[in-house]
């Protein structure tokens, strides 16, 4: 199996080196970078599989490095924020990030979550790029396509197109696509969405799903998707 390459922004010294090291015992391959703009070169020369950007690093923050990322790449992103309850946990979710984790942070924590990201994104196949569809043979159900008005969501090529235009979706948007249309029309609660779409087993932070069902939104209609306040979500059938 190749080893999976890890770009790491983090300012701070001791955890920078600490959790590089946590890192290197679990088989990942790591690069360390102490500020965003080394951290974007780094990405540009070696493109990792995934990136830990902390939130607050100098010369540009976590965040901007996060949209900069996204613009390039739908490589996974895990934000790490000092603060459960800062606005930058929001703020980077936002910014095209697929998780987060709060320091100080457990080095076993932080691994579970690395893989449980990179199990998304590998189910998902890979990055989602908008590409052509499948060959124009047999009925759309024979080729996996699903079709919701003007939206059609290819579940084998792992494409989706809205008015015959493709729409580039991450693998966790395009997870969080697949769990809504396997069951149209039903809601779908906050915390089965965490356990699906995110591998938690545990409660977690809905505010994750709530970012992404917003992010999705923008990208599939704003009205495709509707919230059934106390309860959860659902996809117009």
């Amino acid at each position: 199996m190749a080893e999976t390459h890890v770009l790491f922004v983090e300012d701070d010294d001791v955890i920078r080196e600490a959790t590089t090291l946590a890192l290197e015992r679990d088989g990942f391959v790591v690069t360390a970078m102490p500020d965003g703009l080394s951290g974007l070169e780094s990405f540009r020369a070696n493109r990792p599989d995934i990136a830990l950007l902390d939130v607050m690093v100098p010369g540009m923050d976590g965040v901007s490095l996060c949209r900069r990322i996204r613009d390039e790449s739908t490589v996974p992103v895990i934000m790490l924020s000092a603060r459960a309850d800062s606005i930058d946990v929001v703020l980077g979710l936002e910014a095209g990030a697929d998780d987060y984790v709060t320091k100080p942070f457990d080095g076993s924590v932080l691994v579970a979550r690395i893989r449980a990201v990179l199990r998304r994104f590998d189910h998902s196949g890979g990055p989602q790029n908008g590409g052509p569809g499948a060959a124009d043979n047999g009925s759309d159900a024979e080729r996996g396509v699903l079709s919701f008005g003007d939206l059609e969501v290819d579940t084998e090529g792992m494409e989706v197109r809205r008015a015959g235009a493709a729409v580039a979706l991450t693998p966790t948007e395009m997870r969080l696509l697949l769990e809504f249309s396997s069951a149209p029309g039903t809601v779908l609660s906050r915390d089965r969405l965490l356990e699906r779409v995110w591998d938690y087993d545990w409660g977690g932070d809905t505010r994750v799903v709530d970012v992404h069902v917003q992010r999705l939104r923008t990208k599939i209609g704003q009205d495709r998707i509707e919230t059934v306040r106390g309860f959860g979500y659902k996809l117009k059938a």
